[in-house]
């Protein structure tokens, strides 16, 4: 996984834990595109101040995934739905009790992450 959607999924799973400063800060800058320095001159700290809580910001979302695993779960469970969409598109071609193990375990897998 690239490292922009990763900082985007954890953002979506983790930013409401950030304080209001740190989020505003860290969505002009990660997702508005914005500069440090464009960022540092619109909330009045230093370019430092701004990639520094950007980092801090990253390291917190990695933590909280770390104890968490709230994206990975996500990931895999989408994963497996992906591979049930799959197999259903094929239900002409496949046997039909195979079909429906195949279908089966996915979903045993998905309600184990749940």
């Amino acid at each position: 996984m690239d490292d922009v959607l990763k900082q985007s999924l954890l953002y979506d799973f983790y930013g409401e834990l950030l304080t209001q400063h740190q989020r505003r800060v860290y969505e002009e800058v990660v997702q508005g595109d914005l500069s440090y320095s464009e960022a540092a001159e619109m909330f009045g700290i230093s370019r430092q101040g701004v990639h520094e809580l950007v980092k801090r910001c990253n390291r917190i979302l990695a933590d909280y995934e770390s104890k968490l695993h709230l994206v990975e779960r996500f990931l895999q469970i989408r994963s497996n739905v992906t591979e049930i969409q799959s197999l259903t598109r094929q239900y002409e071609a496949i046997d039909k009790e195979v079909l429906a193990e195949k279908i089966l375990g996915i979903s045993e897998k998905i309600l184990e992450e749940l």
